[in-house]
């Protein structure tokens, strides 16, 4: 692989032109489609093989015509100090927005609040339930728009209005701090290069691959079904993988012009050593998020087919467009050890007469190897601690920034109706197999008013051809607690007992059940997802560093560090701990993707790391060195830049903490704190001190394994063929672009 990643980067070195005109081209391409391409809203939740989905599907064959799957919104009211809203004044402008809502188009339906005894018992609260013919993705922006605009006629009246339901769906805003984030990945780049062109070429090449990943995905939003959250999180992976991709093979070449190569020499030395580490980390993240797709959610495969999809450009743009502008940027793109004139150079830097820091650093684990190993791992377990309190659930609106219209809606549903108004049950009985399904339903309905946690029990509400009915329940406890998670599990247990006697089958859904049930659903699938992803990068990684024991040490390592990090998220977004600094204006359960996510993502990558750093000690051990010194090695040419990597993807994904969306600043900081163990603990102390004590047999592998293996040759031991040490004065004598 090396050998041909090599004659890539040289290719790419001449064909500069040909090569940056395709990437232009794709970006342009890529940018057209997303600029005609219709808004993306919110994805919609189906998840097969859930009772929840199972009686939703059964809604739409039973009711048809009910718009089951149609977009919701209900329109709050809320008489002035002192006032009811029974009163005749008030009366008549809640008529009136009723009215005004009821002429779209797209409407299916709007409920009296006074006819349907939508009126809180102390008369200050009212709402109205507005029902779409079309989902919340396919909904109109005029059907918004005078959703707002009757909203808006009634505050003018006197009254406070505010709106919930997912007919609103808000982009969401990730603030100034995204770009503070890449701002200070711009100034770890100066400081690792010592050059401002240098360090561009990395930050250019990854707006680039976001730009086209993020336009491809924008302009296949509306055929594939792809929310806001699929492009925010296709941006946060590609610009972290993209800067840091580009940043080694960057460094590498550099590196060889230290060394007495050409620039074309060089480059595609840098493609064929630091390239090949790049194909593989690229392909440990890929796999770790294709593989989300064995969850059989829709929704998160399509995240991470899309984040993948964006990796892959991230790769590709790495190994190819790197080399073009390393081409036309020439002299300007200093040997290691030299700095611009701009930030003080002009001559090459006087060789510091002591060892750098990651080398003092290394020798001092391969000192002390058992205290660093104890040290790290009492560190991150500590910080695991949390997690043994982790508790699942979906963002509603009751998570939303208390600025917003959806949780004030929330918060005035809940003061006039209770906690458990904002998440209703629907209880759907299928007496279709039953003798007598008005007995079967009148059953149910008696059953549920026994359970605990129950404040309300509609009557039930057969199908025309009264072989089904569905069944409206309000809990007594808000819609993310374990005590309604209790009162669905009763519901349903309940319903087995029915079905023994009446034939008739109870199914629990809504928005609520779908929430208790993905959570469910997930947790089951994190094993065996862990188990499939670790288990093809425990072979991809053997595959790079022929060694049994070294990714073993990477996974074990990665296990360590994802569970500090599910620890700091719980500590901060259930706990409370330090959620005004990070933003985080309502506590609660952890969204239910985010421990399989982040496994997911992290594992993707800690294996970055792990290759990036460990090659160049593997390298250094095949080229004879011995297994210590080869730690030492490593550390001398790789724990900069990937201290500077690290660096660069902690800022980056801790630019979206400031997102208003729940789900993405929460992902953002689980991230942003699970690469800062994984960079700083684990590899950068545990790896060197395992490492340190297992010696030889670090890198032990049988020798049957070791013939039925390929050689992907990562460590570049073929370029040794192409070993010229020439510079060719034509190519230095080409002009130098900034």
């Amino acid at each position: 692989m090396a050998t041909f990643l090599y004659k890539l980067g040289r290719l790419a070195f001449r064909r500069r032109h040909f090569v940056a005109l395709i990437w232009v081209a794709l970006l342009t391409l890529a940018g057209v489609g997303a600029a005609s391409a219709p808004p993306a809203g919110n994805t919609s939740f189906s998840i097969p093989g859930t009772e929840a989905q199972k009686a939703f599907d059964l809604l739409e064959q039973r009711f048809p015509g009910a718009s089951a799957d149609g977009a919701t919104a209900r329109v709050v009211f809320k008489a002035p100090g002192g006032q009811k809203m029974t009163e005749a004044g008030n009366k008549a402008t809640v008529e009136k927005t009723v009215k005004e809502l009821s002429d779209g188009s797209e409407v299916a339906s709007v409920a009296d609040p006074y006819t349907g005894h939508a009126v809180s018992k102390d008369g200050t609260v009212a709402y109205t339930s507005v029902k779409y013919k079309v989902s919340g993705m396919e909904l109109e922006d005029s059907s918004r728009t005078a959703l707002e605009d009757a909203a808006q006629h009634a505050r003018d009246a006197g009254l406070t209005v505010e709106i919930g339901g997912d007919a609103l769906n808000a982009a969401p805003e990730t603030g100034a701090t995204e770009v503070i984030g890449i701002a200070i990945a711009a100034v770890v780049l100066v400081i690792t290069f010592g050059s401002l062109l240098a360090a561009g070429l990395p930050l250019l090449t990854a707006i680039i691959g976001v730009g086209i990943g993020v336009s491809t995905v924008t302009a296949l939003a509306g055929a594939l079904d792809l929310g806001t959250t699929t492009s925010t999180l296709a941006s946060m992976i590609g610009l972290a993988v993209g800067i840091d991709y580009a940043l080694f093979i960057v460094s590498r070449y550099r590196g060889e012009l230290a060394e007495g190569h050409s620039r074309e020499e060089a480059a595609g030395r840098a493609t064929g050593t630091a390239g090949s580490a790049v194909v593989f980390a690229g392909l440990t993240v890929v796999i770790a998020l294709v593989g989300l797709s064995v969850v059989n959610i829709p929704m998160l495969t399509k995240m991470g087919v899309a984040a993948a999809g964006t990796v892959v450009i991230a790769v590709l743009i790495a190994l190819t467009m790197i080399p073009a502008l390393l081409g036309y940027a020439g002299r300007r793109v200093k040997p290691a050890g030299e700095k611009s004139r701009l930030l003080g150079g002009g001559r090459a830097a006087k060789k510091p007469a002591r060892a750098n820091m990651g080398t003092r650093w290394a020798s001092f684990v391969v000192r002390r190897p058992v205290a660093v190993l104890l040290l790290g791992v009492v560190g991150l377990g500590a910080a695991a601690v949390p997690a043994a309190s982790l508790e699942l659930g979906l963002p509603d609106d009751g998570s939303q920034p208390v600025s917003t219209t959806q949780r004030r809606a929330y918060d005035l549903l809940s003061e006039g109706f209770g906690p458990g108004f904002n998440g209703p049950l629907m209880v759907v009985v299928d007496a279709k197999g039953s003798h007598d399904a008005k007995a079967a339903f009148s059953q149910v309905t008696d059953e549920i008013k026994g359970l605990d946690d129950v404040v309300t029990v509609t009557p039930a509400q057969p199908n025309k051809a009264g072989d089904t009915a569905t069944i409206t329940v309000v809990p007594n406890s808000k819609p993310s607690s374990t005590t309604t998670e209790d009162l669905v599990h009763a519901i349903r247990d309940a319903g087995s007992g029915i079905k023994a006697k009446t034939d008739a089958e109870v199914l629990v859904t809504g928005s609520t059940a779908m929430n208790i049930d993905v959570s469910q659903k997930l947790n089951d699938a994190l094993f065996p997802y862990l188990a499939l992803v670790v288990g093809l990068a425990f072979l991809l990684l053997i595959v790079v560093f022929r060694s049994v024991l070294v990714p073993l040490k990477a996974a074990l390592g990665f296990l360590l560090s994802v569970m500090a990090a599910l620890g700091a998220v719980v500590a901060v977004f259930q706990w409370g701990w330090l959620s005004g600094l990070m933003g985080v204006e309502e506590t609660g359960p952890v969204m239910s993707m985010m421990p399989i996510f982040m496994v997911g993502v992290v594992f993707g990558l800690a294996m970055d790391y792990e290759v990036f750093l460990v090659t160049r000690m593997r390298e250094a051990y095949v080229h004879g060195e011995k297994p210590s010194q080869a730690v030492v090695t490593g550390f001398r040419h790789g724990a900069r830049v990937v201290t500077a990597a690290a660096v660069i993807m902690i800022a980056v994904f801790s630019g979206f903490i400031g997102s208003s969306e729940s789900m993405i600043k929460m992902i953002g900081f689980g991230l942003a704190i699970a690469v800062f163990f994984d960079a700083f603990i684990v590899r950068m102390a545990i790896v060197p001190a395992v490492l340190a004590l297992l010696g030889r047999r670090a890198w032990w592998l049988p020798r049957w394994l070791d013939r039925a293996l390929p050689n992907v040759d990562v460590e570049g031991e073929g370029l040794r063929a192409h070993d010229s040490r020439r510079t060719d004065p034509d190519e230095e004598r080409e002009p130098a672009l900034a």
